[in-house]
């Protein structure tokens, strides 16, 4: 448990910069993500282009790279053709790409983060937003664990189980992880201080705080006016670190496939966040390696420093999912 120990002191004394939007570097660099398996489809056509990225907000001052496994699953890629261990190979490619960028970039303090995206990404049909998957969590456990048993094998230093959308989907992911010694953090995509599919806020975090596992909590792809209604709720019920990486604020038009409107992810936001607790901060979708040098020249400025202590260590084994 010494690594989660070290993670878990990292989180709590020291501002961590998470990165941005890896699809919007992507489909700034001119791919074409319109595909049901997004930006996993890199995986296996352009894997380089997925270390690019992760590069892009390193060198903008990134603390943090979330890796490509968000849509990457065992039954996104059958429907794609692949093979069962085609699939397990492209998941556990996705965080190599990270810690090749890591290595090369921020080698002393940069972390990887392995995405744990919810069963509403595999669908591909936006309901990730909605949470109306009509899935118990028994069932849910099953389509997570297959995915979690191979990225725990892959030497991340975490898992970012992320856009979580309903309790049951909270449920399930606290039960896989709970006991097995892998660091994660849990992020909810919430509206107006609930959850998307309109639950308590509250018995999430409250399920959440439960989990040693479970370092930090807090909010992701969702509006930047939705953060702070999201962690003032997870204050009132965890004193786990809080985590808020929203979107831009701007709007994605599918016509022209192009961000609309003005974003409102501000300094002033995000000085409020930090001011409601906010440990870790970034960027989801239309959040670019440019934005994140912002948010890191300003949050980095009296910031304490920190360094690996020891390399990390390949895990030879899944610990007990399930």
């Amino acid at each position: 448990m010494d690594d989660l120990n070290d993670l878990a002191e990292r989180f709590s004394r020291s501002i961590t910069v998470l990165d941005g939007g890896l699809a919007t570097e992507l489909e700034a660099q001119g791919y074409d993500l319109s595909g049901a398996l997004w930006s996993a489809r890199l995986l296996a056509d352009e894997p380089e282009a997925i270390t690019a990225a992760h590069k892009a907000f390193f060198e903008a001052g990134a603390h943090v790279a979330i890796t490509a496994s968000y849509q990457a699953s065992f039954e996104g890629f059958e429907r794609a053709g692949l093979s069962r261990e085609k699939a397990a190979t492209l998941i556990r490619r996705s965080v190599s790409l990270a810690m090749a960028a890591r290595d090369e970039v921020r080698p002393e303090d940069g972390l990887v983060a392995a995405s744990v995206g919810p069963y509403g990404a595999a669908l591909a049909d936006g309901s990730e937003y909605r949470g109306d998957y009509g899935l118990t969590a028994a069932e849910l456990r099953q389509f997570h664990r297959p995915r979690l048993e191979v990225l725990a094998t892959t030497g991340s230093d975490l898992f970012a189980i992320e856009t979580i959308p309903c309790l049951a989907e909270v449920e399930a992911l606290c039960a896989e992880i709970s006991g097995t010694g892998h660091a994660a953090w849990l992020s909810l995509s919430t509206k107006g201080g609930r959850t998307c599919a309109d639950e308590s806020l509250e018995e999430a975090f409250a399920m959440a705080a439960e989990v040693d596992e479970i370092i930090a909590v807090g909010v992701n792809c969702c509006s930047p006016e939705d953060v702070l209604p999201g962690l003032e709720v997870a204050r009132r019920v965890t004193d786990k670190p809080l985590v808020a990486y929203p979107n831009s604020g701007r709007t994605w038009d599918p016509r022209s496939r192009t961000w609309v409107g003005e974003p409102t992810f501000t300094l002033p936001m995000m000085g409020m966040w930090r001011r409601a607790g906010a440990k870790a901060i970034g960027g989801c979708c239309g959040v670019s390696p440019a934005d994140i040098a912002t948010l890191s020249a300003c949050l980095q400025k009296s910031a304490p420093r920190w360094v690996r202590s020891r390399p990390v260590r390949a895990r030879a084994e899944v610990g007990p999912f399930g």
